[in-house]
């Protein structure tokens, strides 16, 4: 599932956006849900959160609260480096100040220069990119998981709970599995580091073995790399 989500608070931009989002989404394979808001509200930081959805953020820069497109995109960036995000401003001299503030923008449009056209050319652009959609699965009586294998950080054996902690960046999700069980549903991408621990090596940013500890790629570290999963983990 792909997710538009619009955060403008001028309703004929967002008309216009309504127009270039039909026209883009007819006749598409791929399944699209869209979210419009005027500010940010906590059913849009809800979804920010969600990192098992597919997100494309349309945004004005200038929104008539205190938080604005820029304030809500630093909290996208937070722990979300996937998703893409398009500003819509009425004002060129926003420019800099956008690149200098948000990590990765797509694209920087003006309501009043084309924006139709280059709306929709962007947004092409993106849905045509190859997506990673690889997701882990699981069901039972009480859980029903679907996380995508990027959403996920390190996978951990919790001892008191006899369970397993699936790690994202913004969430743990726990199951009834053995470590053995997850890491034969999973790719190539995640290696056994510890008895106790699977990690996704390509969100790790440093392997200190030494002193038995990795770094995530969002500064978080990880006490669980052992020297007996050395090999394995240089040999990938």
């Amino acid at each position: 599932m792909n997710y538009f989500i619009v955060v403008e608070d001028d309703k004929k931009t967002q008309e216009t956006i309504k127009g270039v989002l039909r026209k883009i989404i007819i006749n598409k394979e791929q399944k699209f849900e869209i979210k419009y808001f005027t500010k940010y509200t906590s059913e849009l930081q809800s979804i920010i959160a969600d990192d098992s959805i597919r997100k494309i953020y349309i945004m004005d820069i200038e929104l008539d609260t205190k938080v604005s497109g820029i304030d809500i995109a630093k909290q996208i960036r937070k722990d979300d480096w996937e998703s893409e995000i398009i500003f819509i401003t009425c004002h060129d001299k926003m420019f800099e100040t956008v690149y200098r503030s948000v990590y990765e923008v797509f694209d920087f449009i003006e309501k009043f220069h084309k924006m139709e056209e280059r709306l929709e050319n962007d947004l092409e652009l993106i849905i045509q990119k190859n997506f990673d959609n690889k997701m882990f699965i699981f069901s039972s009586r009480n859980v029903d998981l679907q996380i995508y294998y990027r959403s996920i950080t390190h996978i951990t054996r919790d001892k008191e709970e006899r369970k397993i902690v699936i790690h994202t960046y913004s969430n743990k999700f726990k199951i009834s599995m053995n470590l053995s069980e997850v890491l034969s549903r999973l790719d190539d991408r995640f290696i056994q580091t510890h008895r106790s621990c699977i990690a996704n090596r390509k969100r790790v940013q440093e392997w200190n073995w030494p002193k038995g500890y990795f770094i995530l790629d969002n500064g978080k570290k990880v006490d669980c790399l052992s020297k007996r999963f050395k090999k394995e983990v240089e040999k990938q």
